[in-house]
């Protein structure tokens, strides 16, 4: 779950804009790509993400639902869930905690709320390396080596101009792939659902992070 919380909305950034060192044709292709998720009030998907050693040995599958609406995102896997009104997020174990922490702009993790904003624009450069078939393949590599990863790749389909698949390369190697279906970009979406309602969550304890 926290690879997912960590990486999941690559699908869906909305801020990617190129600087000098980027490629123009993958500005364009992504520029689009903010602009369409621009005019979307709401979206939900379903989401598979399978990790693989160095050895592309597969190593888990996992999949569950998410649900956008701006800076607010609502994760569900199993019965994990996290939560994100734009100011805090709550991770729910599904069981009888949950953890509650102010969203970090400073962090060096690659974040849902970074990828959601203009944070990261700075971060990265990337380049267009494949447009065969259905999608245009971008490669994107964080330019500060301390981040927990070392690229990541985008796949925008033609058809749709959305990012619905990413390869993630960690810095040992292992591969976390990503696919979004079912997608549904004209969901109404209530503010109530980002944030974590204890009163429907009886016994459970709430940590301070």
């Amino acid at each position: 779950m926290k690879k997912l919380y960590l990486i999941l909305l690559v699908f869906v950034s909305t801020g990617l804009i190129a600087n000098a060192q980027n490629d123009p044709n993958a500005k364009k292709i992504l520029d689009n790509v903010s602009a369409k998720l621009n005019t979307f009030k709401g979206v939900t998907a379903n989401f598979t993400y399978t990790t693989k050693d160095r050895k592309n040995v597969k190593k888990g599958s996992v999949s569950g639902l998410i649900s956008i609406k701006g800076e607010q995102y609502y994760i569900k896997q199993g019965g994990t869930e996290i939560f994100c009104n734009g100011a805090k997020t709550w991770n729910y174990n599904g069981e009888n905690e949950v953890t509650v922490s102010d969203v970090d702009n400073d962090s060096r993790t690659l974040t849902p709320q970074k990828l959601l904003s203009n944070f990261y624009d700075k971060d990265f450069t990337y380049k267009l390396v494949s447009s065969a078939g259905a999608y245009n393949e971008i490669q994107m590599t964080p330019t500060d080596a301390r981040k927990n990863f070392k690229q990541v790749n985008v796949f925008v389909d033609k058809a749709k101009n959305l990012i619905t698949k990413a390869k993630v390369i960690d810095k040992s190697n292992n591969v976390i792939e990503f696919s979004l279906t079912n997608i549904n970009t004209n969901a109404t979406l209530p503010d109530s659902k980002f944030v974590f309602n204890e009163k429907q969550h009886p016994g459970v304890e709430v940590i301070a992070n």
